[in-house]
């Protein structure tokens, strides 16, 4: 199947892009494969980056918290404090809990409660003020009631505290009595969230040193509540964030239990270096892709170069017929192979286009030469007809003469009683009839010349059909050649192949005419030779007849008073005179034979001249045929 494109394009056309596809399909398949496997591996480090930050910021929280809450239980512990809640003296309580606060700076407060919600101890006496007339409020706080039951809570992490000013964890645990185990009270440490932001502070800054600006980091709850952000206020929101988290198990019991700690970056930042790679990549394969297409391109131009110069010379040869051409192609591949076949068929079609001209100025020139005779032999078979009609005139008058001889020896025969009487007419009679036979023999000596000269216009026919015959033979043989020549020649050939085989058929029906021909003129001398023999015969009766004529009239004048010989004499002439119009008869019926076999010759002359102007059309032909190529 054809693609509509491809099957537009020429051989330089598909041969560059068959090239370039073949150099650059494989160059592409394998930089496409190598670019997702570069990405993925970026992709997978740049999320193993963040998800190593998340865990790190999980495990630094996660172990603060258990830190921070155990610190808080075992303060709660302190027998200083139960002292004081037992005795409700709380000089002691406060001098601990002040002690408490300097050493550990992470804490903005620690304030001891009673069992009712009635702050009685802190770490600063203004801290204790403030809680002064808020026994409801903090019996009612979440963390209040937690730590009643025994355990931390962060629900109140989510808001800023009103007392502390500020974003705090509640870390209350119970204070028990040692022997009873009786709740006396409750103390609470508030946790400094801000604090985190210290922590935070080493990954942010190995973000910052990669170049990576909008790195951050998250800690929110189960249900999804921001409680801490390191963007602070500048937190932004990018649509596909890159992020992975960390989520605090319950295998450490703390308050975090079930937080999510997120590190996430901006997309176009952390994938900056990737894309710039890829994009490196791409340039690169473009240029390989260009770079190809050139060679491909100078590949096909160097293949398909000699093929357009072959082309236009096939193109000039074929349009103008200028065999002269010969394609300049030094190349020694394929292509140089078939330049040299192109210019050796080329020198052999123009040898054979040579010989076919030279042969047609032969076939011309030799139906010219036998059109002229044809013609000459025309002129001359029409004189003979016209000299044949004279003669067969001539034998009939002499046919006519006969049978008025013939009569008047009837009538010599019938009066032969009165020969006596009438022996001086007689001998008048036999005077003219010796005049006769002198005239008949002076005209049968003529007409015996006249056949004898159509005798030799017969043999000269004769001679001219055996050299149209040469020429036809000589025409079949050269069609004979032409033919071999052609189907040498391949398909170029296939036009002289058509012209030669017409050639033969017409030289072979020129045979065929002329043997035809050449059968007439035999019987015609055949016939002219038997006309001749039939004169000839003729003629010696005739001669034979004056003599007895001769001898008659001696006999006559010597025996004038013998009536018997004379009737004897009479009889001899009647016969002869009978054998004579017989004779005449005969030469006669041989003219009239004659001059139908004269027609056959000019009916058979006829034909020749169609089949040598046939010849004549057919060389017209091969010499246009020959000529339109330039050699």
């Amino acid at each position: 199947m054809r693609l509509p494109l491809i099957g537009t394009l020429k051989l330089r056309g598909r041969l560059t892009l068959y090239v370039t596809l073949l150099a650059v399909a494989p160059l592409l398949l394998s930089t496409w494969l190598g670019v997702g496997t570069t990405q993925k591996m970026m992709q997978e480090q740049v999320h193993e980056m963040l998800r190593i930050e998340a865990e790190g910021l999980k495990d630094l929280v996660e172990a603060s918290l258990v830190e921070r809450e155990t610190s808080v239980r075992s303060w709660a512990e302190d027998a200083l404090l139960r002292e004081s809640l037992q005795r409700d003296s709380y000089a002691m309580s406060d001098n601990v809990l002040a002690r408490l606060q300097l050493r550990y700076t992470t804490f903005t407060g620690l304030v001891l409660f009673t069992d009712d919600g009635r702050a009685v101890s802190a770490s600063t006496p203004a801290l204790r003020d403030s809680f002064a007339g808020q026994e409801e409020a903090v019996r009612n706080a979440p963390w209040f009631k937690a730590a009643q039951e025994g355990r931390f809570t962060s629900t109140t992490l989510t808001q800023e505290d009103p007392v502390f000013g500020m974003q705090v964890l509640h870390l209350a645990a119970p204070v028990m009595e040692s022997r009873s185990g009786r709740r006396m009270g409750v103390l609470l440490a508030a946790y400094d969230w801000g604090q985190v932001g210290e922590v935070v502070k080493a990954a942010v800054a190995r973000a910052r040193s990669r170049k990576n600006e909008s790195f951050a980091l998250e800690v929110r709850t189960a249900s999804g509540t921001v409680l801490f952000d390191s963007r602070g206020q500048e937190a932004w929101s990018i649509p596909n964030v890159v992020s992975e988290q960390a989520i605090n198990g319950s295998e450490i019991p703390d308050v975090g239990d079930g937080w999510r700690f997120v590190a996430l970056s901006d997309p176009e930042e952390v994938y900056a270096t990737m894309n710039k790679l890829v994009a490196a990549i791409g340039a690169g394969a473009m240029g390989v892709v260009v770079l190809a297409a050139l060679a491909s391109l100078l590949v096909a131009r160097s293949i398909t170069a000699p093929i357009s110069r072959l082309s236009q010379v096939v193109r000039r040869i074929v349009k103008e017929g200028d065999l002269t051409q010969k394609p300049d192609v030094r190349s020694n591949d394929e292509v140089g192979e078939l330049a040299r076949s192109f210019v050796h068929l080329v020198d052999h079609l123009r040898e054979t286009t040579e010989s076919l001209q030279r042969g047609t100025q032969v076939l011309t020139d030799t139906v010219a030469e036998l059109t002229r005779a044809a013609e000459e032999e025309e002129s001359n078979l029409t004189r003979q007809a016209a000299a044949l009609q004279q003669t067969q005139v001539t034998a009939q008058e002499i046919k006519q003469t006969s049978e008025v001889a013939a009569e008047r020896a009837g009538a010599v025969l019938m009066v032969a009683t009165r020969a006596e009487e009438l022996g001086q007419g007689g001998a008048r009679a036999l005077a003219e009839s010796m005049n006769g036979f002198q005239t008949l023999r002076d005209q049968v000596n003529e007409m015996a010349e006249q056949i004898s000269g159509l005798n030799e216009r017969a043999q000269r026919i004769g001679g001219i059909t055996q050299t149209v015959k040469g020429l036809a033979d000589r025409s079949n043989m050269l069609a004979l050649n032409a033919a071999i020549e052609a189907v040498r020649s391949g398909e170029h050939g296939k036009g002289f192949g058509i012209v030669a085989k017409e050639i033969r058929t017409l030289a072979n029906q020129s045979i065929h005419s002329t043997g035809q021909v050449g059968g007439l003129l035999e019987d015609i001398t055949q016939a002219i030779l038997k006309t001749v023999e039939l004169s000839e015969q003729g003629r010696v009766r005739m001669e034979a007849g004056m003599a007895q004529a001769r001898t008659s009239g001696e006999s006559i004048q010597a025996l004038s008073g013998i009536v018997q010989d004379n009737m004897n004499a009479v009889r001899q002439i009647s016969g002869a005179v009978s054998q004579q119009n017989a004779g005449i008869n005969e030469i006669f019926s041989a003219l009239t034979d004659l001059s139908s076999l004269m027609h056959d010759t000019m009916v058979g002359l006829q034909a020749t001249q169609r089949v040598t102007q046939s010849l004549r059309e057919v060389a017209e032909q091969m010499q246009h045929v020959a000529r339109s190529y330039r050699v």
